[in-house]
């Protein structure tokens, strides 16, 4: 079952300027303070003593601090945020806002503070994918070769499943970009430079709320859409032509993705049908989506309506992604992915064609898995003109 999200409650309703913007005193809260049993839980599964966390998302994560340094150690009986001077009261006011069953120490002996705690172990886990070659050779220098061992995905595992704060704050940054592109769209009719459109679409989103955008944002007119991931340029949008636009806001530290694919006056007829098949193939991508659905099902959902109309050859990338801490985050949704969708995931549905040198469209959704169907976070119209 396929159902648009309620509005998101944590935007507080307009005032008089008619800007609604974010109230965080209406999220719900996260379940920080759990999250450390949980992954002990996966470190025991794994046969791992402790484990050395530097991917600065999951040190977020884990313990709720987002300084730009910072190393969490955890073991079976304890988990040890280590920082510099520049943090010392900034880590203490996240860890006890979060409640994280982590200690904190501020100090530049990094090998010292990490050493004590993982003294006597005889398995500490690197963050494989994050952990640098030259890390990975200290840490192995400090500890023994045959002590330090690779890890993957821990951390990430327990991340794909969004608990209700998480989705809040999620609905939030979906409904700031909603209400971003509502307010910019009609300066499309102005003929603005790519460029001039991103910036006001950037600003907007700022200004009702978001602390950041999710990404570089993307507005491609006429062949320059034809290119996936297009940098906005100073090429001006005239009529009769596409413009795919994909953008986000953060919030919290949580991020929304969602493409438009608009227009200045109407299409000609080979323009049109690719609008149309693009938009039937995510719609029937969105319909596939439900717990217990295989990803790359997904996958092939969207592209069966592309391949019925002949256009399967112009999709070049694969359907979808999960979105949370990172704009790009398992589960990934494609025809290779094994992964299996569960409620409580999130995933975009964003299928696309793009004929070179002629034009692209591209429709995307941000979707909340659920046991029967999904949530769609992102609710702009998928019309052509939203002028």
């Amino acid at each position: 079952m396929t159902r648009s999200a309620p509005s998101a409650e944590p935007v507080a309703p307009a005032g008089r300027s008619g800007v609604r913007r974010v109230d965080p005193a209406r999220f719900e809260t996260m379940e920080v303070a759990s999250r450390i049993d949980r992954l002990r839980a996966v470190m025991a599964e794994a046969a791992v003593e402790a484990l050395v966390v530097g991917n600065l998302t999951n040190v977020r994560y884990l313990s709720g601090f987002t300084g730009s340094a910072g190393l969490l150690v955890v073991t079976g009986t304890d988990a040890l945020l280590v920082t510099d001077g520049r943090y010392t009261d900034q880590a203490a006011a996240q860890l006890a806002e979060s409640g994280a069953p982590v200690e904190l120490r501020v100090t530049r002996a990094v090998r010292e503070a990490l050493g004590a705690v993982v003294e006597g172990l005889t398995s500490i886990g690197l963050e494989a994918a994050s952990v640098t070659w030259e890390a990975q050779r200290s840490y192995a220098q400090w500890w023994g070769t045959d002590r330090v061992v690779p890890t993957d995905g821990l951390v990430e595992g327990l991340r794909i499943r969004k608990d209700r704060g998480e989705l809040d704050r999620m609905a939030a940054a979906a409904a700031i970009a909603d209400a971003a592109l509502e307010q910019v769209a009609p300066m499309l009719g102005d003929e603005p430079t790519e460029r001039a459109f991103a910036r006001e679409l950037d600003h907007a989103m700022l200004v009702l709320g978001a602390e950041a955008r999710s990404f570089e944002t993307i507005v491609a007119s006429g062949p320059n859409a034809a290119r996936p991931h297009a940098r906005p340029g100073d090429r001006r949008i005239t009529s009769g032509e596409t413009v795919v636009v994909d953008f986000g806001a953060v919030v919290d530290g949580y991020h929304s993705d969602m493409t438009r694919t608009l227009s200045v006056g109407p299409l000609d007829d080979r323009l049109q049908r690719l609008f149309d098949a693009v938009l039937a193939s995510q719609a029937a991508g969105v319909a596939a989506v439900s717990g217990g659905v295989e990803a790359a099902e997904v996958d092939r959902a969207c592209r069966s309506v592309l391949i019925e109309r002949g256009l399967d050859q112009w999709f070049t990338h694969g359907t979808g992604h999960g979105v949370g801490l990172d704009i790009h985050e398992a589960p990934w949704v494609s025809s290779h992915s094994t992964a299996t969708l569960a409620a409580g995931q999130v995933v975009t549905v964003e299928p696309g064609v793009y004929v070179s040198g002629v034009a692209g469209v591209r429709i995307e959704d941000t979707v909340v898995v659920t046991d029967d169907g999904c949530d769609t976070l992102t609710t702009s119209p998928k019309t052509l003109d939203l002028s």
